[in-house]
């Protein structure tokens, strides 16, 4: 079975297992953050950290926007988190950072367990 940017997803989900390899769990966000920086730059991953996505209301665009933690092949945007758990809060903001993009494929990795948490989060049309 195939799915969506599949040996993309591979490739990302390898270097953040190597982030928590090396680091395991109890750091801060921004340090997983700086940590996988090295390793997209190693693995020669093309990506942008904190992309910013304007939000449309109507006819405006809202002076707030959306600022996801990375853009990674210019297609999945990626939400790095060190939390205990991953919430559905926590989808629901990956599904508005994909809606505003008009991206879609999301990677939500929490590297605060035991074990290194990814979820593929997919906006359907």
């Amino acid at each position: 079975m195939n799915y969506l940017y599949q040996e993309e997803t591979y490739k990302i989900i390898g270097c953040c297992m190597e982030v928590h390899k090396i680091l395991g769990k109890g750091f801060n966000e921004v340090v997983y953050k700086d940590a996988l920086e090295i390793e997209l730059q190693k693995s020669n991953i093309p990506y942008r950290r904190e992309v910013g996505y304007k939000i449309s209301y109507k006819e405006f665009v809202l002076p707030h926007y959306y600022n996801a933690d990375f853009l990674v092949f210019e297609k999945i945007i990626l939400e790095a988190k060190a939390m205990e758990s991953i919430s559905s809060g926590h989808i629901k903001q990956t599904l508005n950072y994909l809606a505003t993009s008009k991206l879609r494929l999301g990677l939500l990795i929490n590297f605060g367990e035991d074990s290194l948490v990814y979820k593929r989060v997919i906006l359907t049309k």
